[in-house]
Formats: C-alpha cells, sequence, structure tokens
C-alpha cells in the first residue's frame, strides 16, 4: 500500500491510529478506568481479531491496551488493517 493510499485510509479511522514500522503498520493505544475494562476491551478486540481471522499484536496494562495492525503476508499494510482498525474503534467510540 503505497503512502497516499494510506493517508486516505488513515482519515477513515479515528486519530488516535498512527503508522509505525516504516510505514508496514498502524497502532493505537487505549486508556481505561482500571484493569477489569482493560482486560474486557482487549478480549472484544480478540473476537474482533477471530472473526476476521486477522490477529494483532496486542500488549496492555492496568489501565492501558495498545494494538498494533500489518498484514506480515502482504510485508505491510493492507485494507483489513484499517477495516478492523475501525472495529475497534467502534468498541471505544461507538
Amino acid at each position: 500500500m503505497d503512502s497516499d493510499t494510506v493517508k486516505a485510509h488513515l482519515e477513515q479511522v479515528s486519530e488516535r491510529w498512527e503508522v509505525v514500522k516504516d510505514g508496514q503498520a498502524i497502532r493505537a493505544e487505549f486508556r481505561f478506568k482500571g484493569y477489569a475494562k482493560t482486560t474486557g476491551f482487549i478480549n472484544a478486540v480478540a473476537w474482533i481479531a477471530m472473526n476476521e481471522n486477522h490477529h494483532p499484536d496486542i500488549s496492555f496494562g492496568y489501565n492501558t491496551a495498545t494494538v498494533l495492525w500489518a498484514t506480515h503476508a502482504a510485508d505491510g499494510l493492507t485494507e483489513n488493517d484499517f477495516i478492523c482498525a475501525a472495529k475497534v474503534d467502534a468498541l471505544v467510540d461507538g
């Protein structure tokens, strides 16, 4: 995916998403009020990932979670990464 296409897709998701890893991935950090809300979010992201058959890297702590989407088979970003990012956005913005 070229940089213009990535930019156009970024406009379709929330501003929390940023391009990382030299344009090979997108990442967002989420903050919550406590561990239970954080783990609930992680479980919801895992459900999205399983249904999309597209699995992000997720890291989390007590009240933060970071989600990173990339398509390893494409060695970079694909439209599916942005679709999944939008679905994750809907968990907290919807």
